[in-house]
């Protein structure tokens, strides 16, 4: 065993986030909001004596949108994996297992420990650690309620170049990926209602007419929203990845890539022009790069 290998191995069993009690109690409101959004009607959810589904448990006790993660063994954990060169990440399976059902009023904490780092395994996605940790949820007398296994794989980016992943092409969108490769950017349009629509579907969403057209698009728009994807890493993109939502002159919206810019120059409602990717003979892209900064 290597001296790299030993320092992982002392992960091994350390608590990686310390008890971190939930924001919120167990409550109706949100067991609803959670079941609605799930379409599950089990009455127990909701009857006299509800319980929380179980799938719930990791969501009562997660950080909220806006509050700030604390420093620790996972940073330094995650560390030293990139530093062997696992820098990429995905999740493989969870076990979840229930000592018993959690009711509105419970006050959870949730722990996490190592259980246990993999030898390097060679898989798809490049050679890699399968890294296992442990959640245990408690209630406020410090009662089990939960176990949670939960795994990843880290893993090193392959080097070699890989193509471009493929989207899922059906007879609804066919005709916009080719004209894509035609390099003309075009947009649905009803024939009923003439209402413009993106993504493309068989149905207007305004008159369910499955009369429709297409238009061609001007291929200028602007900036509405945007993302910096750094994790988890693919061989067929260059990180950081900018992936933005572009409100084009005709009024729809589509989610590409941009080009020829850093995060640092991106404001929203700046100028787009369309430019044109090749991924490959059968695949080709609209990409945005912005405008203005080609007119300096």
């Amino acid at each position: 065993m290597s001296a790299y290998d030993d320092r992982l191995a002392a992960f091994v069993g350390r608590e990686l986030v310390a008890r971190r009690p939930a924001a919120d109690p167990v409550n109706v409101p949100m067991i609803r909001h959670w079941v609605e959004a799930m379409g599950d009607t089990n009455p127990r959810y909701l009857g006299a004596d509800p319980v929380a589904p179980a799938s719930m448990m990791q969501a009562w006790t997660m950080r909220g949108f806006g509050s700030p993660a604390t420093a620790g063994a996972f940073d330094e954990l995650v560390a030293l994996l990139a530093e062997g060169g696992y820098t990429s990440v995905v999740a493989t399976d969870s076990d979840l297992e229930l000592e018993r059902e959690v009711v509105p009023g419970d006050r959870l904490t949730v722990e996490e420990v190592v259980e246990s780092i993999s030898p390097e395994k060679v898989t798809g996605l490049g050679a890699g650690r399968f890294v296992t940790t442990l959640k245990t949820y408690r209630d406020a007398t410090r009662g089990v309620v939960a176990t949670q296994r939960w795994r990843t794989l880290r893993f090193k980016p392959a080097a070699t170049a890989e193509p471009r992943p493929r989207p899922a092409i059906n007879l609804d969108n066919q005709f916009w990926f080719e004209a894509a490769r035609e390099h003309r950017l075009v947009v649905q349009r009803c024939l009923s209602c003439k209402t413009l629509r993106h993504p493309s579907g068989p149905c207007c969403p305004e008159c369910q007419s499955f009369d429709w057209d297409t238009v061609e698009a001007s291929g200028r728009g602007t900036l509405y929203s945007f993302v910096v994807a750094h994790h988890p890493r693919h061989p067929a993109f260059d990180y950081p990845l900018l992936i933005a939502v572009v409100e084009l002159e005709e009024g729809t919206r589509l989610i590409t890539n941009l080009t020829g810019v850093t995060s640092d120059d991106l404001r929203i409602g700046m100028p787009l022009g369309v430019e044109w990717l090749d991924a490959d003979p059968e695949l080709t892209l609209p990409v945005f790069r912005p405008t203005d900064l080609q007119e300096r």
